[in-house]
């Protein structure tokens, strides 16, 4: 590799930082003019709310005692260096560089919850004919437009080096150098 570019694939961490700036600035705005559990109607589908989540996706674990807090810090921290690892062998695949960086910057913008507040700030609800779903956040939003993105590009291509997972993939490419 030549050592000017060594460090090219640094350039898309741009994604995931703007990701977070936008996640952090729409949280801080929510919990500064909203009272907790406070809905306002924006239409018949949509609202904006403030709820705190001290478990993961859809209040997953919310009620287990405390340990999750740490827990979901820890396995945070190694999903995101696992996925920085793809995207440093993975950066020249532009759009599975945008889906890793989307899950950077959602898993970085709700890790930074969990360490400061202890809770990870949701203020998007979406409902229909009286279901609701749980409410979530700009950081959740990029971290499934980022997951959709992985499922998408593992489709993509058709010949037998492509069908490799994005993982097998930066395995490869490790091994060869």
């Amino acid at each position: 590799m030549n050592p000017s570019n060594k460090f090219l694939w640094l350039r898309w961490l741009l994604i995931s930082v703007i990701v977070v700036v936008f996640d952090l600035s729409t949280k801080y705005y929510f919990d500064s003019n909203f009272q907790y559990g406070e809905t306002r109607v924006v239409t018949s589908f949509f609202n904006w709310v403030l709820v705190y989540n001290p478990g993961a996706a859809f209040s997953f674990l919310a009620d287990a005692g405390g340990w999750q807090r740490e827990f979901f810090i820890v396995l945070t921290t190694i999903i995101t260096a696992v996925l920085l690892w793809m995207l440093k062998s993975q950066h020249t695949n532009r759009f599975l560089a945008v889906g890793l960086t989307l899950i950077i910057g959602g898993a970085l913008g709700n890790l930074f919850d969990r360490v400061v507040h202890g809770h990870v700030i949701d203020f998007i609800q979406l409902h229909a004919g009286g279901y609701y779903w749980p409410a979530f956040n700009i950081a959740d939003s990029a971290i499934c437009v980022g997951a959709g993105m992985l499922i998408v590009d593992s489709f993509r291509h058709g010949n037998a080096d492509s069908k490799k997972t994005a993982t097998e993939k930066a395995l490869s490419a490790n091994e060869r150098k």
